[in-house]
């Protein structure tokens, strides 16, 4: 066990309220939301930031020690990588995404560069025995997570965002509806159900108006899988309902067809029943239909409305109103009237939000 002073800790080791100066440990295990330090070994001019645990973005530079947690990645638009069988120190990992995921990167983007190295410096330990000096390996979280049934008191209509890939505007059009609830009088709650570990769109939900925000990362889980993202998104579902809000809204990271688990939330039972609104959010009119169809044929869902760039102007909501049968509103530029839209479609108050300037 040795002292180390830590340059940056990443936003997915928020839970573990984690002193500038840690100790670490060279016997590290090799288990999804471990964390470690390590330190930076490259410079890199794009995609060049960490999350902090204050929610700020950081420039990296070689030579920074920072904290991060072990995991894996499998990003349409990012860096894939898998977890590490074994780590020593002096190994090297790769920083998988701005969050401070680490793991063994396998494909890059072209648009990104490659990776930041990073060489492994020990396992983070934290003390949890009063009185003792017994480190143990620091863990993003430990809250175990919701067995079914969990969702049978919910009262709150639960809005998703779901999208037909990465960057289709789910987290600009969760902000919209936020927004615009709370301008109508309602109290809001919001959460991200899948994806890699970063904070920086649930707070952009806590900057819209959500009262209280949560992410499967809070339950100590770095990457979703179609395995633990259904009892991840109740568990959730369930911790905000006892707030007692008047509307959920969450979004269903990554894409449709993504390997976060997304198909495994819409497919389980329990949470279906309560989905009051699926709002789709699609790049283009072909992925609009697409995404429509998908919704329709596999989950049996009716998508509420669309929205994302592929109603960014008037010919692509023509076309998606025309083809696919359902409304359309831009996110950007309509915001209110895709939120007093998914308002009345849940049946809470319309006639408030037509009143509401």
């Amino acid at each position: 066990m040795r002292s180390v002073l830590v340059d940056k800790i990443a936003s997915v080791a928020t839970g573990a309220e984690l002193p500038q100066e840690i100790r670490v440990s060279p016997e590290i295990p090799c288990d999804e939301g471990v964390l470690v330090a390590a330190e930076v070994l490259n410079q890199k001019s794009r995609y060049n930031t960490l999350e902090l645990t204050s929610g700020r973005m950081a420039r990296l530079k070689r030579g920074d020690v920072i904290v991060g947690a072990l995991g894996h990645r499998k990003a349409l638009f990012g860096y894939s990588g898998h977890l590490p069988e074994r780590l020593a120190p002096g190994d090297v990992v790769q920083l998988l995404n701005l969050g401070g995921v680490l793991g063994i990167c396998d494909s890059i983007n072209p648009t990104h560069g490659k990776p930041f190295d990073c060489r492994v410096l020990g396992v983070v330990l934290e003390f949890p025995f009063l009185g003792q000096r017994v480190g143990v390996p620091a863990r993003v979280a430990s809250e175990g997570v919701a067995a079914p049934g969990a969702l049978a008191s919910l009262k709150a209509p639960v809005v998703a965002l779901a999208g037909t890939c990465m960057d289709s505007g789910k987290t600009v059009a969760a902000c919209a509806l936020i927004s615009r609830f709370r301008q109508n009088g309602l109290t809001v709650d919001a959460f991200k159900a899948t994806g890699v570990a970063l904070r920086r769109d649930i707070l952009a939900m806590a900057d819209a108006g959500a009262r209280n925000t949560g992410i499967f990362s809070d339950y100590g889980v770095v990457a979703t899988t179609p395995d633990n993202a259904p009892a991840l998104t109740r568990s959730l579902l369930a911790e905000l309902g006892r707030g007692k809000p008047d509307a959920i809204v969450f979004e269903l990271g990554d894409g449709l067809l993504g390997a976060y688990g997304v198909q495994a939330i819409l497919q389980d039972p329990e949470i279906s029943e309560v989905l009051a609104a699926v709002v789709l959010c699609a790049n283009d009119p072909v992925a609009a239909w697409g995404g429509a169809a998908l919704l329709r044929e596999e989950f049996g869902i009716s998508p509420t409305v669309v929205t994302g760039p592929a109603t960014d102007n008037q010919v692509g909501i023509e076309i998606i109103e025309g083809r696919c049968g359902v409304s359309a509103f831009n996110a950007l530029t309509a915001g209110s009237e895709l939120g007093d839209f998914v308002q009345g479609a849940i049946g809470l108050g319309q006639d408030a939000a037509e009143a509401a300037p």
